[in-house]
């Protein structure tokens, strides 16, 4: 099975992902955040396993919120040299994709809404990205002004 790439593909350069670095606390909440450009999974989850893969990061399984995105991927996916499992699941969190990373170990990222503004997506991935926990990141989503609309789940924590 073969991934048809989309125009413009760029092999992962400018993938707004921001990850937690392997030494942070893990508090249940999120490992990272990514701001995608589209609700086109198809689309954006090779470019994302691009940009992780050159961070030494390689993804095997990613789960996501059926009704958060345009379409659903194809369940197995070629990207690279490696075959990407998918799974969709109602019952996930929309702000939420989780990912199995190198056989074994759990990443949840916060997804940010493609349609967010700069503002609030920059936010959004920095808090994500910090080493010592500063709440939740989605708080990052509920702060900043924005003219999007976010609508972000109270209570929700990953894990």
């Amino acid at each position: 099975m073969t991934v048809q790439r989309a125009a413009g593909f760029r092999n992962g350069i400018d993938v707004r992902v921001r990850l937690r670095p392997a030494t942070a606390a893990t508090d249940g909440t999120f490992d990272g955040a990514w701001w995608p450009r589209s609700r086109l999974l198809s689309v954006e989850l090779p470019e994302l396993a691009a940009a992780l893969q050159s961070l030494g990061v390689r993804i095997d399984r990613f789960t996501y919120a059926v009704g958060a995105w345009d379409e659903p991927p194809a369940r197995k996916m070629l990207i690279g040299d490696r075959t990407v499992r998918t799974g969709g699941f109602a019952s996930m969190d929309h702000q939420l994709v989780s990912l199995t990373v190198d056989g074994e170990r759990r990443v949840d990222l916060l997804v940010v809404p493609p349609e967010a503004d700069a503002l609030t997506g920059v936010r959004a991935l920095r808090l994500a990205g910090l080493r010592e926990d500063t709440g939740n990141p989605q708080r990052g989503l509920l702060t900043a002004p924005s003219r999007s609309q976010v609508v972000p789940l109270t209570g929700v924590r990953a894990g």
